[in-house]
């Protein structure tokens, strides 16, 4: 054997043993993953609000409590999270909503949604059903679009 079947032997290995400790990383973290969100959805109660304003913004300056800032890992305060802003009872406080339902929530109307903490897990409407916006599409899919209209 020469020393490049040697070394691509090794390699090989190398790349086994990774592939395999992140395969039971992964399965370890799915598990905290549904664990934790078991715990929400046993803590989550449904709540009338009126969105005020919602927005994705970094975690300072979502004035958000402090002890929220503390438990958050360092590298994570930074980051952009979808934000909020509701009136529930006479109280208005900056939540946080789930990613998949952001889009979902009405600026400036009535919904139930279902909280845990300060957490938004789902939303209903009120006296409607909700709807995503409809994006409106940038100039170069509105180009590239007409153009595959025309080839058909």
């Amino acid at each position: 054997m020469n020393t490049f079947t040697i070394v691509m032997i090794i390699v090989a290995v190398v790349v086994v043993a990774g592939l395999v400790a992140l395969y039971f990383f992964g399965r370890k973290l799915q598990k905290k993953q549904e664990e934790s969100q078991e715990q929400m959805q046993a803590a989550a109660q449904t709540v009338s609000i009126l969105v005020i304003d919602k927005k994705k913004m970094k975690l300072k300056e979502a004035n958000l409590p402090k002890i929220v800032l503390d438990q958050t890992p360092r590298y994570l305060r930074g980051s952009k999270v979808p934000i909020v802003k509701a009136k529930i009872g006479p109280k208005v406080m900056s939540l946080v909503c789930d990613a998949k339902i952001f889009d979902l929530i009405p600026v400036k109307k009535e919904v139930k949604a279902v909280l845990s903490g300060i957490y938004i897990m789902d939303v209903k409407g009120l006296r409607s059903n909700l709807e995503p916006k409809k994006q409106k599409q940038g100039l170069l899919k509105r180009i590239t679009g007409s153009f595959k209209k025309d080839k058909k």
